[in-house]
Order: C-alpha cells, then sequence, then structure tokens
C-alpha cells in the first residue's frame, strides 16, 4: 500500500474520534450550563421561598399573640387580665386611667364605649391627666397624697358651674364647689371644682360629691373625684383639662353604668 493510501485510511478514524471529542465536549458545556441556571436560580428561589416562609411564621406567630391579649383585654390596653375581669360584664362606658409609673404624677385618661355588654371596648377619646402626688396606693391613707387603685363605679356628679347639656348623672350644682388653699406645687386650684364626678372609693354612691360619709372609715380618706386639672399633682383626684370633663359629663349615662379603671401602667 502506497503512502497516500495509508494516509486516507486514517483520516476517518481522526475525524470520528474528533467528533466524539467535540460531542462530549458540547455535552459537558450543556450539562455545565444547566447547572450555572439552576445555581443561579433554583438556589434563589428556593432562599427567597425559606425567608418568606421564616418570615410569614413569626409574623403571624407575633399577630396571634396579640389577637388573643386583644381578646382578653376586649380592646383595652395598660391593664393586666386579672383587672380587666373585675370591670363587670354589664358595664358600657369606662374611663381608663393608665399612670406613667407607680410613683408619678402623670397619666393618661381615655374614654372608652361598646355597643353592648360583653362587648370589645372602643376609645373614643384621651386626654393627659393628673393623679396623686405620689402616685398610686393599692392601700390609701388620708393625707399620703396617693390615688387609689381599682375599679370603682361612677355614680354622681356636680360642681360650681351649671351641668352641660346632655349631662345624664344626677348634677349637684353648688356654690361650696371650690377649692381652698393652693395645690401640692403651690399651683391656684381655681376653677379645679367647676365640674366633678365622684369616684366611688369610700363614698355613699347616690348622694351629692360633696357628701362627707365615709363608710370604710376616715383613715382611708375620701372625696376622690375626677375633676378639671389645675396643672399640678393632686392630693389622690384625677385631673383632666376642663374640655374633657364637658365631654365626660356629656357622655356618661347611668343606664350605660359607667365606671373607672385607675392605677400605674400594667397594673
Amino acid at each position: 500500500m502506497s503512502k497516500h493510501a495509508r494516509a486516507r485510511s486514517r483520516r476517518p478514524r481522526t475525524s470520528r474520534a474528533s467528533r466524539r471529542v467535540v460531542l462530549a465536549a458540547t455535552l459537558g458545556l450543556v450539562a455545565s450550563g444547566a447547572c450555572w441556571v439552576y445555581l443561579a436560580q433554583g438556589p434563589d428561589k428556593a432562599a427567597a421561598a425559606a425567608t418568606t416562609r421564616s418570615d410569614a411564621r413569626p409574623q403571624a406567630a407575633v399577630r396571634a399573640a396579640r389577637d388573643a391579649q386583644r381578646d382578653l383585654l376586649q380592646g383595652l390596653s395598660g391593664i393586666s387580665e386579672e383587672t380587666r375581669k373585675r370591670i363587670p360584664a354589664e358595664s358600657r362606658q369606662l374611663i381608663l386611667v393608665t399612670g406613667k409609673a407607680r410613683d408619678s404624677s402623670e397619666s393618661t385618661a381615655a374614654l372608652y364605649t361598646r355597643p353592648a355588654a360583653g362587648a370589645d371596648w372602643v376609645r373614643a377619646e384621651s386626654w393627659p391627666a393628673r393623679n396623686g402626688a405620689r402616685g398610686w396606693s393599692t392601700d390609701r391613707a388620708y393625707g399620703d397624697l396617693t390615688s387609689p387603685q381599682g375599679v370603682f363605679a361612677l355614680t354622681d356628679a356636680g360642681g360650681l358651674l351649671a351641668a352641660p347639656a346632655g349631662t345624664r348623672l344626677p348634677y349637684d350644682k353648688d356654690a361650696s364647689f371650690v377649692a381652698s388653699g393652693r395645690g401640692v406645687n403651690g399651683e391656684s386650684l381655681a376653677g379645679s371644682f367647676d365640674y366633678v364626678v365622684a369616684i366611688d372609693f369610700n363614698r355613699e354612691p347616690g348622694n351629692s360629691p360633696l357628701d362627707p360619709a365615709k363608710p370604710e372609715g376616715e383613715e382611708k380618706g375620701g372625696n376622690i373625684w375626677l375633676h378639671v386639672d389645675h396643672d399640678g399633682p393632686s392630693q389622690g383626684c384625677v385631673g383632666i383639662p376642663k374640655d374633657a370633663m364637658k365631654k365626660v359629663l356629656e357622655t356618661l349615662d347611668p343606664a350605660a353604668k359607667p365606671f373607672i379603671v385607675m392605677g400605674p401602667e400594667g397594673f
């Protein structure tokens, strides 16, 4: 066989081998490309889904816990479940006074209503408020400058001025609703008793806020009122702005069994 014939016989083998190499390389590129596409898209999508699931679970848990707490407190905030349970189920009007701290005279008063006994409470309005100069006490004594902590009925009202239009609580307009002396910080008390609502702490409901009777004894003190703020801490009462007092008197209805719940945050 000639040299040229041998050369021609080898060419097909070389061509087939080259095609195999090219095919293998092409398949390799396709496989690596598919792997790259998977790495570029699949893991990111999986990670994104995992992140979404990871984010969704705690958010749902937080929402569930918040909803459960709201259910326990029936729409109220700043009090404990134990305090909420002390609010009579038949009450449909509520003033919630939440103190800044147990020893603070600064607080917030909020007016709540609900459409039916046992339903959730809805906040209507809120105002800055003042309480006793030395905060709050569950065992108040006369002259200790604390406000009584607890849940109390609101049954009687009065004041130096005539009752605002629409007032439904029994109202005693009397010239004796004038504060004497000065406040704890030396501030003027003028106008403090223009409007008052008696807080049923150590008193006999159904009488004027001026009634001196103290059924639990003189040592606990008495005449604890919701009245007009005099821009300073009180000796035990709760003060709110004058316009707020008018709103309270226009709103409270004996038929709705109004109560006041008062104490430091979380009590």
